[in-house]
């Protein structure tokens, strides 16, 4: 029988879960050395009648309020792939030009957030709109907890304003569908036979400078039994592009297998809705009045302008508690 610590790739997953659960435990005991500190700096504000000192317990006991939240969050993600990095990817749904600009939006909203909260971000694949914005693009979110997290992005998107594109400065509702699948760790048991693979070569179709223009860099998979197909044009180079071409396509052949199994799906992908009507999980409206709401956990907001500035972790907190609770009922 096999040593298990022979087994590099498992046991490197392993040493990995392992150090995420030694952090966990630290930081628990960080917020309880911080509660104790807390009293005992209150004991001694009331009892020197000391009003400067009490306004740092104030300042203190809602710190550790954001982060006992922050790491109470952490917590719901109990899920197989939730520490796993993410790909998203966003498509235009009905709207066409307003459709695209929406993309185009949510795309920067999701950067904020990422870049706020740490990750590394890769556009690894793009389409431009004929006229202005986006009709799809997919990035990986390399970061601790990705999936986990924008997991609750899942679904399709409404938008709600006044079209810049109308001369006649009428509403225009518009609709993007968000995708979210984790990154599969290499020894996940996805097989992909080189024979049944159609690659083609192509020139990007964004900007990207001198070489990028010149040359056949972009990468177009076609898995050939299942239909699906994957592109990446992000790196300077064809193999850079291969390699992680085929981790999205592994991650869609991944999602395709746990269609299978319902339990998995509801967990892994969610729902399939069409991008219209009817079928959004949030909408972010800008007129006759600014509310962001998601309609699944009833979740809502004012600030739209924020939300589009990143502030997403009210979102993703609200959707996480509320999916706890489903598996519970």
């Amino acid at each position: 029988m096999p040593n298990f610590w022979d087994q590099p790739e498992r046991a490197q997953k392993t040493t990995q879960e392992l150090g995420a659960l030694r952090e966990e435990l630290t930081s628990f005991h960080k917020l309880v050395q911080t509660q104790e500190d807390l009293v005992a700096l209150l004991e001694l504000a009331l009892e020197e009648e000391d009003e400067e000192t009490g306004e740092e317990v104030v300042q203190g006991v809602k710190e550790l309020k954001e982060e006992l939240e922050e790491w109470d969050l952490r917590l719901l993600l109990n899920g197989e792939y939730d520490r796993s990095n993410a790909f998203l990817s966003i498509h235009a749904g009905a709207g066409g030009l307003e459709s695209q600009d929406w993309v185009e939006m949510l795309l920067r909203m999701y950067t904020r957030w990422l870049d706020k909260a740490g990750y590394k971000v890769d556009i690894t694949d793009i389409l431009p709109g004929d006229e202005a914005g986006i009709k799809s693009v997919t990035l990986l979110a390399q970061g601790p907890n990705a999936y986990g997290y924008l997991k609750a992005e899942k679904g399709v998107h409404r938008l709600v304003r006044i079209s810049p594109f109308d001369s006649s400065g009428r509403r225009h509702t518009s609709f993007a569908s968000v995708d979210i699948l984790p990154e599969i760790d290499d020894d996940q048991e996805i097989a992909i036979n080189p024979e049944e693979l159609k690659i083609e070569t192509c020139r990007s179709s964004g900007a990207g400078g001198q070489h990028i223009n010149k040359t056949e860099s972009a990468i177009r998979i076609v898995h050939l039994p299942t239909g699906i197909v994957v592109q990446c044009q992000s790196e300077r180079s064809q193999l850079n592009n291969k390699t992680l071409a085929l981790k999205v396509l592994k991650a869609k052949l991944f999602a395709r297998e746990q269609e299978k199994h319902r339990e998995k799906l509801a967990q892994l992908r969610g729902d399939q809705q069409e991008i219209a009507w009817g079928s959004q999980i949030r909408s972010y409206v800008f007129h006759p009045y600014n509310l962001v709401k998601d309609h699944r956990t009833g979740f809502e907001v004012g600030n739209v302008h924020g939300v589009m500035d990143g502030d997403l972790n009210p979102f993703i907190q609200a959707y996480l508690r509320y999916s706890l609770k489903k598996q519970e009922s």
